[in-house]
């Protein structure tokens, strides 16, 4: 009987044999990280591959496998663990680097956009906050006669029907910071942006409540990944 001979994997050609001006880390410090491709910069997070694929290649897999950057910024670690030569460190390593980039634009969201005019504002201020969320949210934000940013309270989070809140709590906290309106805020994970019927009603529910309380509701947004809908824009609220 003739035995086979298995032939080696192919190895992957270390980045560390590239020319310098071809590495990411050298090539980063020569021109800055704005003129490295998403995959250079990933590498240099990664910092080593496998005996398959280089530090570049993961990040090539990992663009490839989420398609999109948002994608790859809401993956949990198990999803990240399933690309070849990402390990339980190196998934950390990425999450911190995302969870570090929503903090920072939640931060500068903060110190521009204390005053909400429209819809848009209310948006650029969230979406970094819930937009990548798998679970569903729901915040009630207050308001000053002014539309300054009083206080965000989030108040249901990571049930199946996260908007089904009861007014109670939506304008706990509206009272405690004497708002003089509301928004409401919450999340769709699925991505569709098209209120659900339960959405309809249960914002009615809580216009009728603000009118009691004098305390209006100003808007109803919904936020899936970068986009999002004014209830308000779109002419879904009635007797505001």
């Amino acid at each position: 009987m003739v035995k086979k001979i298995c032939e080696p994997r192919p190895r992957s050609v270390s980045i560390r044999s590239w020319p310098p001006g071809e590495r990411p880390r050298e090539k980063m410090i020569t021109v800055g990280a704005e003129n490295l491709t998403a995959a250079e910069l990933l590498a240099i997070l990664i910092s080593s591959g496998t005996d398959r694929l280089n530090a570049l290649d993961v990040g090539k897999e990992l663009i490839r496998r989420f398609e999109t950057l948002e994608n790859l910024a809401g993956a949990s670690r198990s999803e990240l663990m399933k690309v070849e030569g990402i390990g339980q460190t190196k998934a950390l390593i990425l999450q911190a680097a995302f969870q570090l980039s929503r903090s920072m634009q939640c931060e500068t969201a903060r110190q521009k956009l204390y005053y909400f005019k429209q819809p848009a504002d209310v948006a650029r201020y969230f979406i970094p906050q819930i937009g990548h969320l798998k679970q569903e949210v729901f915040i009630s934000v207050s308001l000053d006669s002014a539309g300054k940013h009083v206080q965000s309270e989030t108040i249901s989070k990571g049930t199946l029907n996260a908007s089904l809140v009861h007014p109670r709590e939506v304008f706990k906290s509206a009272i405690r910071f004497s708002a003089a309106s509301i928004i409401l805020i919450h999340n769709h994970p699925s991505g569709q942006l098209i209120p659900s019927n339960e959405d309809l009603r249960i914002t009615q529910q809580l216009i009728e409540t603000g009118k009691v309380l004098e305390i209006p509701v100003q808007d109803h947004l919904i936020i899936a990944g970068d986009k999002y809908m004014s209830m308000r824009e779109d002419g879904y609220l009635f007797g505001t």
